[in-house]
């Protein structure tokens, strides 16, 4: 059984590329932007470093239940915690729980960086924004934020990524009502109706259903 782990250069390249490419689709600039890309960032530096650094995860595991438990061993592809518990064979990174988490990892950076372009031009134009993704979900970054965080505990659940994820989403949830609050002092009665018509997080079907057969309407007018 080869040891695959310990290659810190990987763990610090994955970490750079990633969290400079959040930057890049996430654009912080408030206090609050800046708050919620340093806690992502440090999911991912927790992730990468068990990822390709240290296999805490699997160390505990071992120590107490022994190598019996599911199978596990130091190889690189016993990290994919899932694949083991679920005694799923083959190449981890081409069966159904990875292209899933590749499908939601890809969503969540495409999600948050189709928000900031409807924000940008909202900010430019000192409007509320309620075009394109903001039609359906309040917080559309946060909530690509969340898919994410989602994508990865599905690829590579640790025992410290699965504890971070509910203080993160928490978190989330916390800064996402002090951005109404100022939204609401901003726009006034303007938020409080956008507010009760759109959901916080995530599509409401109706909405969605509601869209689909306008668009279908449409074509024969």
């Amino acid at each position: 059984m080869k040891y695959e782990y310990g290659n810190w250069i990987i763990v610090a390249l994955n970490f750079f590329i990633f969290v400079t490419f959040l930057k890049s689709v996430f654009k912080p600039r408030t206090k609050i932007d800046w708050q919620t890309f340093r806690i992502f960032s440090a999911f991912l530096a927790a992730l990468f470093a068990e990822m390709y650094g240290f296999p805490l995860t699997i160390y505990l595991l071992t120590s107490f239940f022994g190598n019996r438990f599911f199978n596990l061993d130091f190889s690189h592809d016993s990290g994919h915690l899932l694949n083991k518990f679920f005694n799923i064979g083959g190449d981890p990174h081409f069966n159904l729980i990875h292209l899933v988490s590749y499908g939601l990892i890809a969503g969540g950076f495409i999600l948050i960086a189709s928000a900031w372009k409807v924000l940008y031009n909202a900010r430019k134009q000192k409007k509320l924004a309620v075009t394109g993704v903001y039609h359906y979900i309040r917080h559309p970054q946060y909530s690509g934020f969340i898919l994410i965080i989602l994508g990865f505990l599905l690829q590579w659940p640790t025992i410290i990524t699965l504890l971070m994820a509910p203080v993160l989403i928490f978190r989330y949830s916390k800064l996402a009502c002090e951005e109404e609050k100022e939204m609401t002092k901003k726009y006034k009665e303007e938020y409080t109706e956008y507010k009760n018509k759109i959901p916080t997080f995530f599509p409401s079907i109706s909405i969605l259903v509601f869209d689909l057969i306008k668009k279908r309407l449409n074509r024969y007018v």
